[in-house]
């Protein structure tokens, strides 16, 4: 009698085979996305014929949602691990995040197999997402729970939500960037990610928003108002969809135009995506040679940039292209010059970091892991709404900007 599917599961040989195949499918799923990666791409990556990734998932869509669910429950677990600091908020959330850098280190020196980003959920059919996203929200929970204590009583589920969704985007951004230093740095890396995340950047008598200056800066993308339409429609689009998930027919639909509309504006929609990612540059230029060239403090500028580009995140003109989306980029050099482009203008953050420190405003840190966590709270503030209703451009400030240069302890936004 031939064993059945469940005694199947249960074998060695199984579970060895299954593993490598979600190891290989995470890879070809951080670089191609869920619409870019094939069956048969991850199969010959583990040098297998195409069914038998088959014979494990019946269909691509499967086998991402495996995926998912396992980097899910890998942050459950390190969440779970942290709940377990008994000296507080504090020491809890640099707990999560020191564990997130041993598992890290893990992954890049082979010990563990590799685990798929986050940022293609939504490309995922809506059976598969929905289970997906439930788990994801349970995980959030277990996140935002280590933020509960005696020192966040005066916090709201508002500012409680704002803030876990802060501290895992950090942990997720880190992925992006601590590849840099060695493996044997990475837990001296989360030391200071954390000390960050729970004290702030604020250095002697800095002041969060003594004036809010910032607000007549007026970003905008140059552009004129037809190409705008465009291009935020696509920008959204590739931030829930990914590059290939963005369709031209879906952008057109968004925007209740026909296809020819589109290409009487654009030639082809890699045209398109690439004024998206100019359009977020611009954005973001704008806000740093601001910061740069003002009058005030280190601190007072940083604090500005920051303030307005989470505000325009959150605009009629928002949202900025998510980082995550130069994941699914064909390989080529387009892809080279947005990365390229990305790490520049986080050397521009960074600068603006340092003159805060040479003027005491910035308390001596590490600026360029400053400018990381920063960066990742002005990226993911595109995605906050998913977790605090009523967040907006007035009041996203106090709410989320405040917390990432106060630290995750600061009084929340009604206090504020």
């Amino acid at each position: 009698m031939l064993p059945s599917p469940t005694q199947l599961a249960q074998t060695p040989r199984f579970q060895v085979k299954r593993e490598a195949i979600l190891g290989a499918a995470a890879l070809r799923f951080n670089e191609q996305g869920v619409k870019g990666a094939t069956l048969s791409g991850i199969a010959a990556s583990v040098g297998l014929a195409t069914n038998s990734v088959t014979y494990y998932y019946r269909r691509k869509e499967d086998l991402a949602t495996a995926c998912f669910l396992r980097s899910i429950a890998a942050f459950e677990s390190l969440a779970a691990k942290a709940a377990h600091e008994q000296r507080g908020v504090a020491a809890r959330v640099q707990a999560f995040v020191l564990e997130h850098a041993r598992l890290l280190a893990d992954i890049d020196a082979g010990r563990q197999p590799p685990l798929v980003s986050f940022s293609d959920i939504r490309a995922l059919p809506e059976a598969q997402a929905g289970e997906v996203f439930t788990a994801y929200t349970a995980m959030f929970r277990s996140v935002r729970s280590l933020l509960k204590g005696s020192e966040t009583l005066h916090l709201g589920r508002d500012d409680l939500n704002a803030r876990a969704h802060m501290l895992l985007s950090v942990a997720l951004w880190t992925r992006t960037w601590i590849v840099r230093y060695e493996t044997d740095e990475y837990t001296r890396i989360a030391g200071r990610i954390g000390d960050l995340l729970t004290r702030g950047l604020a250095g002697t008598g800095a002041d969060w928003c003594a004036r809010d200056a910032e607000r007549a800066w007026q970003l905008a993308s140059g552009v004129d108002s037809t190409s705008e339409a465009f291009l935020r429609a696509a920008t959204v689009l590739v931030n829930e969809q990914g590059y290939r998930g963005a369709s031209i027919d879906r952008i057109s639909a968004r925007l209740n135009v026909t296809k020819g509309s589109f290409y009487h504006h654009h030639d082809t929609k890699h045209d398109l995506i690439s004024e998206c990612f100019e359009r977020t540059f611009a954005v973001m230029r704008q806000a740093l040679s601001l910061a740069e060239d003002s009058p005030g403090s280190g601190w007072s500028r940083c604090c500005a940039a920051a303030r307005a580009l989470v505000r325009f995140q959150l605009s009629e003109q928002g949202p900025l292209l998510r980082v995550s989306a130069t994941s699914a980029l064909p390989e080529g050099p387009q892809r080279d010059r947005v990365r390229t482009t990305m790490r520049r203008l986080a050397e521009r953050m960074t600068s603006v970091i340092v003159d805060g420190m040479m003027d005491g405003s910035i308390r001596p840190l590490d600026p360029a892991i400053a400018a990381q966590v920063l960066g990742a709270a002005i990226n993911a503030a595109a995605e906050l709404h998913r977790w605090v209703g009523g967040a907006n451009a007035e009041n996203v400030a106090d709410l989320y900007v405040r917390p990432a240069f106060e630290g995750l302890l600061c009084a929340g936004a009604a206090g504020a």
